[in-house]
């Protein structure tokens, strides 16, 4: 073990030096005279949020199997430490060596979440990178995006030398190739960021120029020089049962936000919800083998020494063998007094008789996830889920012993009503009423039912059919979150009813983050002077802070949230091609202005582009 970059002294004076020390159980040591190329990995949120992230720990894996290369990781470090280190003019530095990032190869960041943007320069910053790629000399690191924000990577754009669009399995082998390449022949940092941008699936931001209209939406997005491509294609990996897979995960000295064993069994969701990025771009929808699945959760469990395991999908339910894995684990995990969580499944009579078995007899909540009060707006975004479905499975769930419900609902989706506003409270108060209905008084645990109805604010992404769709503005989304809270107060049931809503505030600078163009970088760059960072977490977010940044720099968040967009305007991201077609996303946003549902991919083919990848749940049919 390295020498720590901080002292006791400093260790003593800190919140959670765990955070800091490394040296974690499965954590990767490696003989610097044997290395040749190293990278720090990077999730640009505090530790217990990064260590709690699969693809860092995939590509952890994947990197350190690789010979002469030391893959090591760095997150942001928290308030009291980011002021020590500061005043201090100590470098940020990474876990395992302790050593500075700056004397790094390769800073790759995976970005999971708009509101991490200042983050991002938190650690460039403290690492002594300047914060422009164009200001950065040879000596320093490659800084690399990845994650699904690098969808529309244009807001930061000028923070990064590239960005690495879809699944990290694929590519980064030839882009270390490329490197050591670069190296040997003696060519500079900007030669090698020419090469790289020809690799599939490298966006190099230095080597495209956008040109605008006088409306300020985008004309052209063109690259700079012959060989540069104008499109760039997401990567996908098809064959996820053969791909890396970290069987000796990281495991923390201290709590995190998910402290378990996390396997990964399948990627991509086949039903389509219209509002839900993921869904698009994760497609098409790919299982892992579920004899893969069985050797993988026994070896991390042996390897972890973890107590509980986790399935981790977009949609649980709908892996085709996810009965018999489910029955092996709940045999294997029950002799080993290990803890089974089922996230992403559908509240069916199977969900809930596996829920059932897996759980302690206090029976936590369930989660249901209706997204919209009214079966016309379910329609619209394609939910595919009915008034019937949510009460038949409450009634199932209720008959089986669980009396506490989450209800999920999203406020401010394209086409709401007052009428779909108040159906999120009049749905809770029929959930309440299936509870009473169905339950004797003397089964009643604690007397009455628990019901908690949260929303969210929607935001419109990129590649998704409602990117066309105007954002409510803040005032917009509070009224409609008073109007729930007071329907709710008129419901017969409200007394079994809690309702929790989101920050607006939030939501409307999310929503400029999520559809941005360079015109952004400036804000960010403003906003970040004046001391924003962890703008995630609500204790330190200060909304004064970024409207200020936005006058200073004259840019209108208007521009980017509360105005629809015509269907031939050209979007800041529609360089990269994300498996879906604009055709596509064209005809769904159509037909959820007519109240039309899509089948999802099992039942019928709805053309969305993602059956070019060869593979999948596209050919999962044909012999």
């Amino acid at each position: 073990m390295s020498k720590l970059a901080l002292s006791d002294d400093i260790l003593l004076k800190i919140e959670k030096p765990a955070r800091y020390i490394g040296g974690e159980v499965n954590s990767v040591i490696k003989r610097k005279e044997e290395v040749d190329v190293r990278i720090a990995f990077c999730f640009p949120d505090v530790y217990e949020i990064g260590m709690s992230h699969l693809g860092i720990q995939i590509l952890y894996d994947m990197f350190n199997r690789m010979e002469g290369v030391w893959c090591e990781r760095v997150y942001s470090p928290w308030i009291d430490l980011d002021a020590i280190l500061r005043k201090e003019k100590i470098p940020l530095f990474a876990l395992e060596s302790q050593d500075p990032i700056k004397d790094f190869d390769f800073l790759d960041i995976t970005i999971q979440y708009e509101m991490c943007y200042t983050n991002i320069l938190q650690v460039l910053d403290l690492s002594g990178i300047p914060l422009l790629a164009a200001g950065r000399g040879e000596d320093m690191p490659i800084v690399v995006g990845g994650g699904p924000c690098t969808y529309n990577p244009e807001p930061i754009a000028d923070f990064f030398d590239l960005f690495y669009i879809g699944e990290g399995e694929t590519q980064n082998e030839e882009l270390i190739y490329l490197y050591r390449k670069c190296k040997t022949e003696g060519v500079g940092r900007k030669e090698f960021l020419r090469r790289a941008a020809q690799i599939p699936g490298i966006y190099v931001p230095s080597f495209y120029e956008a040109s605008y209209n006088e409306d300020g939406t985008i004309a052209a997005f063109t690259p700079l020089e012959e060989g540069i491509p104008a499109t760039i294609v997401k990567e996908v990996e098809m064959k996820i049962s053969d791909a890396p897979y970290p069987l000796k995960p990281l495991v923390p000295f201290m709590k995190i936000t998910q402290d378990r064993v996390v396997l990964e069994i399948m990627r991509g969701c086949m039903r389509g919800c219209r509002f839900c990025q993921a869904g698009q771009i994760y497609r098409p929808v790919r299982e892992r083998d579920v004899q893969t699945l069985k050797q993988y959760a026994q070896e991390m469990l042996r390897n972890t020494g973890q107590e509980e395991i986790s399935l981790s999908s977009l949609s649980s339910s709908d892996h085709t063998k996810l009965p018999e894995l489910i029955d092996y684990l709940i045999e294997d995990c029950s002799k080993n007094h290990v803890n089974i969580s089922l996230p992403s499944l559908r509240i069916d009579a199977f969900s809930l008789d596996v829920m059932s078995k897996v759980q302690d007899v206090k029976k936590s909540s369930l989660t249901f996830a209706p997204e919209a009060g009214s079966q016309r707006l379910r329609n619209v975004i394609n939910k595919g889920l009915t008034e019937e479905d949510i009460l038949g499975g409450a009634a199932l769930a209720f008959e089986g012993g669980w009396t506490r419900v989450k209800l999920y609902f999203m406020l401010g989706l394209p086409t709401e009503t007052e009428a779909d506003i108040r159906g999120i409270a009049e749905l809770s108060n029929k959930v309440a009423a299936t509870f009473y209905d169905l339950v004797p008084k003397e089964k009643r645990i604690n007397g009455r039912v628990q019901i908690v109805a949260s929303t969210s604010f929607f935001v419109p992404k990129p590649f998704t059919p409602f990117q066309w769709a105007s954002q409510c503005t803040k005032d917009e989304f509070l009224d409609r979150a008073y109007t729930t809270k007071k329907a709710i107060m008129e419901q017969l049931n409200q007394k079994s009813i809690k309702y929790n809503w989101h920050e607006a505030d939030t939501s409307v600078l999310e929503g400029v983050l999520a559809r941005g163009d360079r015109k952004i970088a400036p804000v960010l760059l403003k906003v970040y002077e004046k001391g924003a960072i962890f703008d995630a977490w609500s204790e330190y977010f200060d909304n004064e802070k970024w409207m200020q940044a936005f006058k200073e720099c004259g840019i209108d968040p208007d521009f980017y949230t509360s105005r629809e967009r015509s269907l031939d305007e050209i979007f800041p991201w529609d360089f990269i091609d994300c498996g879906v077609s604009k055709d596509f996303l064209k005809r769904e946003w159509q037909k959820a202005q007519r109240e039309e549902i899509s089948n999802n991919c099992r039942k019928e083919c709805q053309g969305c582009g993602a059956a070019r990848f060869g593979g999948g749940i596209c050919y999962e049919n044909q012999n």
